[in-house]
């Protein structure tokens, strides 16, 4: 069975001080219809369930972690973990899930946020950096903003942690930043 490809994919990144502000995002969505979204929060192994499990309570979305091999559907929620890209075939996406055996990150976004960068010609594509230690993400968002994707990230006074916020902002041509609440309002309406 092909599926179809959605017409809106939201990728969110972020780390330390991530869940919360991931949290506050899912609490404001409404019913999903024409969009995917895939969050890369990184985690230690083992947590990424509890979290997926916390994710879904109240919220009328299908929430799921990403399975190898899985086709990408939608309207749908994913939770990446470890080495997650999308894989192109027979005009087919699917999921390939590996653990990391190169990266320190778990997932790691660069990896996973690069792999829709071949889609931004098709899909409406919204990048979102969050909250976090490091750079990761911010070489694919240069990358997806390059093919046309809109990338977003937080403001300094917004960002719990401003490590990858200050990267993105320094680094991704077309960046828009914004404070959180703002973010998740424009989320919000791009799902619409």
């Amino acid at each position: 069975m092909k599926h179809s490809v959605p017409k809106k994919i939201v990728l969110i990144g972020a780390s330390t001080g991530g869940p919360g502000q991931i949290q506050k995002i899912f609490n404001s969505l409404k019913r999903l219809h024409n969009t995917t979204i895939i969050i890369a929060q990184h985690m230690v192994p083992g947590f990424m369930e509890s979290f997926t499990n916390r994710l879904q309570n109240n919220n009328s979305n299908t929430i799921e972690m990403i399975t190898d091999e899985e086709s990408l559907k939608h309207p749908h929620i994913y939770i990446s973990e470890g080495e997650t890209k999308l894989i192109h075939t027979n005009h087919e996406l699917i999921f390939n899930k590996e653990k990391s055996q190169l990266h320190s990150f778990n997932p790691n976004i660069n990896i996973l946020f690069d792999s829709f960068t071949p889609l931004c010609k098709e899909v409406e594509i919204l990048c979102v950096i969050l909250t976090g230690i490091g750079d990761d993400g911010v070489d694919a968002c240069i990358n997806l903003s390059n093919n046309g994707a809109r990338c977003i990230t937080e403001t300094q006074q917004s960002a719990i942690v401003d490590g990858m916020p200050n990267r993105a902002r320094a680094l991704v041509p077309n960046i828009e930043v914004y404070d959180i609440e703002k973010i998740i309002d424009i989320i919000s309406e791009f799902c619409e």
